[in-house]
């Protein structure tokens, strides 16, 4: 089908070449998301397993994928986690002290089975699903989660709701998320939408393409994704291609690189450039597939069409919530 498969754990499996760039993509994205990720302080009670008392306990969780962490720790399942990959321990700074257990490409087995979880939780993709495998015949539970599409990212934080017993701050954060996004989408419906291209990386270049959801936030906030022409996931793309293509706005989130106006001022003859619509984007708040999609999609809004954006969306927002009650 010509497209490039990337899964949201960073790595989608090591059977073609298309597969390593979707692997390394990813990881950059999860790299970045993690910088501003906040030192959430774990939280008990909620329901898990009956204890010899008679007591209820909660689960023992081990989460070999940063995005899944963060919704465990966002729903206040933070204390259920009995082990961590190596990244999410390195990034988040409250959850350090957890045990480790390898990295997200490679984790130790010996430690997740010595670690006695009740489920071990791992995104879907080839290299994480052979682990899954291997898991699964050492005798513990598995659950696999998708990410790559929003509304699998949703469906994620309801089913991980249910999993600790919190499938009322799950529904409450899905639908806060759901709310934003139909105020941005209502706030941007009638202004211009600039074809835009957003770049992962520069060199080599690297973009957001189709079936992704940084792809379906550019949608939501009124921006015109022309990397669509190209395979889906994150296509590697060519100074030419950019050339030819046109973009009125660039969105640059290369890490750790100089200001994207200045690099790009070298081809004037991109109509972003020659109209000022160089915009460097801090990646880590809008390219976390994990429980703060509506702050992402409000950032977006914010980059896209300017801070002014943010009235009109509080206002849709406040008609939203008018429209809920009186139902």
């Amino acid at each position: 089908m010509g497209r490039t498969r990337v899964d949201p754990s960073g790595r989608a499996g090591s059977v073609s070449p298309r597969a390593r760039v979707g692997r390394w993509v990813r990881t950059i994205l999860l790299g970045l998301a993690f910088l501003l990720a906040l030192a959430f302080t774990p939280a008990a009670g909620w329901a898990g397993t009956e204890a010899d008392s008679g007591s209820v306990s909660p689960l023992r969780l081990i989460s070999l994928n940063p995005s899944l962490t963060a919704i465990v720790v966002r729903l206040g399942g933070g204390d259920s986690l009995v082990g961590i990959d190596d990244y999410s321990a390195r990034v988040l700074p409250g959850l350090s002290n957890l045990p480790r257990v390898g990295g997200l490409f490679d984790p130790n087995l010996e430690a997740v089975v010595a670690l006695k979880p009740d489920r071990v939780l791992i995104v879907a993709g080839v290299d994480q699903e052979t682990h899954a495998a291997r898991i699964a015949k050492l005798g513990l539970e598995v659950e696999v989660y998708a990410n790559e599409r929003l509304d699998e990212v949703l469906e994620n934080i309801t089913r991980l709701g249910r999993l600790l017993g919190r499938e009322d701050v799950a529904a409450k954060r899905t639908a806060e998320i759901l709310a934003t996004r139909r105020a941005v989408a209502l706030a941007t419906a009638n202004l211009s939408r600039p074809a835009t291209v957003a770049i992962v990386d520069r060199s080599p270049l690297y973009l957001v393409g189709a079936e992704t959801f940084l792809d379906e936030m550019l949608e939501s906030v009124g921006a015109s994704n022309l990397v669509r022409r190209l395979p889906a996931g994150y296509p590697r793309g060519s100074i030419e291609w950019l050339i030819a293509a046109r973009p009125e706005l660039l969105l640059d989130m290369t890490p750790g690189a100089d200001e994207a106006s200045k690099f790009w001022s070298r081809w004037p003859s991109l109509p972003a450039v020659s109209a000022n619509r160089v915009l460097s984007v801090e990646a880590s708040r809008v390219s976390m597939p994990g429980p703060d999609l509506d702050d992402a999609l409000r950032s977006l809004a914010v980059v896209v069409h300017g801070p002014e954006i943010e009235e009109a969306i509080d206002r849709a927002l406040e008609a939203d919530a008018a429209a809920e009650r009186a139902q």
